[in-house]
C-alpha cells in the first residue's frame, strides 16, 4: 500500500496496490537480473496517482509505472532537474548555439509515418540486437504512448521556408500537474555530432520553464553506464534516495 511509502493517500478510501515483479533480465546491465515495483496497471486511478509516483522515483513505460527494486543492487537512481535553477554549462551552450536554427514544435502524442521511420532508424543504429530493433507501429504505441497518460511529442526540425523541415528528433514527454517527464528521445542517428539528445533535454527545460513547471524528470541515472551517465551533466540535479529528493553530488 502506497501510504506506507510516506505519502498522503488520495481522497478515495483505498490505496493503490503495489506489486513486486519476478526476476527478469536487466535492461541496463545484460549480465544482471532485475526486479521492479509496479503500480497496479488495472487501477482506473493510475493517471491521478502518476504525478505522485514520479515524486516517489517511479517512471512510465507504456501503461506500466515502475521503479527498479533489485536484490543487492541500487544502481538506478531517479533524477530530476529543478528547471528554474538550471544553468547550461559550456558544452550545453555550444549545443544550443550549434542548433540555434532548429525549430521546436509540441504536438499531441499521435504517431505518424515520419516519426515511426525515424524511431526505427534510431533503434537499428543505437540498439541493434537488443530486442527493440524489431519494433514497429504497435510497439511504438505500446512503449511510448500508452492509453491513459497525458503526453506530447516534442519535435525538433530543420527550418524550412514552407511547410515542415526535416524531422531531426522526437522527445516523448509526459505532462503532469507541476512537471514534465522525459519518457524517451529518439533522433537521426546520422547526426550524432549535433548532440540532439542533449538539445532535446535543453528544449524540454525551456518548455517547463515557460509553463512555470517546477521540474523535468529524467528517469534513472546509472553511474558508469555509457548511455545513462550523461544525465549528471545537467546541473543542478536532484536525486531520489528512496525517501527524499536531495542535491545530486556525483561529479
Amino acid at each position: 500500500m502506497l501510504a506506507a511509502m510516506g505519502t498522503q493517500p488520495q481522497p478515495d478510501s483505498d490505496d493503490l496496490r503495489l506489486f513486486h515483479t519476478g526476476e527478469h533480465a536487466c535492461g541496463y546491465w545484460p549480465e544482471r537480473v532485475a526486479r521492479d515495483l509496479v503500480l497496479d496497471p488495472r487501477d482506473p486511478r493510475l493517471r491521478d496517482w502518476y504525478p505522485h509516483a514520479l515524486g516517489w522515483g517511479f517512471r512510465r513505460s507504456g501503461d506500466i509505472v515502475y521503479r527498479p527494486h533489485c536484490s543487492g543492487c541500487r544502481a538506478c537512481v531517479a533524477v530530476r532537474i529543478p528547471v528554474e535553477q538550471f544553468v547550461p554549462d559550456r558544452s550545453q551552450r555550444r549545443c544550443l548555439a550549434r542548433n540555434a536554427q532548429v525549430e521546436m514544435r509540441v504536438h499531441p502524442a499521435e504517431r505518424n509515418e515520419e516519426q515511426l521511420d525515424l524511431y526505427k532508424r534510431y533503434l537499428a543504429s543505437r540498439h541493434a540486437g537488443g530486442g527493440m530493433d524489431g519494433h514497429g507501429a504497435i510497439e511504438f504505441d505500446q512503449f511510448l504512448i500508452g492509453s491513459w497518460s497525458e503526453n506530447r511529442f516534442l519535435e525538433l526540425r530543420e527550418p524550412a521556408p514552407r511547410g515542415h523541415g526535416r524531422l531531426l528528433a522526437v522527445a516523448v514527454t509526459d505532462v503532469v500537474d507541476n512537471a514534465l517527464s522525459a519518457v524517451y528521445t529518439f533522433y537521426d542517428p546520422d547526426l550524432a555530432d549535433r548532440s540532439l539528445g542533449t538539445l532535446a533535454i535543453l528544449r524540454q527545460i525551456e518548455w517547463a520553464r515557460r509553463e512555470r513547471r517546477s521540474h523535468l524528470y529524467l528517469g534513472y541515472w546509472i553511474a558508469g553506464h555509457p548511455k545513462m551517465d550523461y544525465k549528471r551533466r545537467f546541473r543542478p540535479l536532484e536525486a531520489f534516495d528512496g525517501r527524499d529528493w536531495r542535491v545530486f553530488t556525483h561529479l
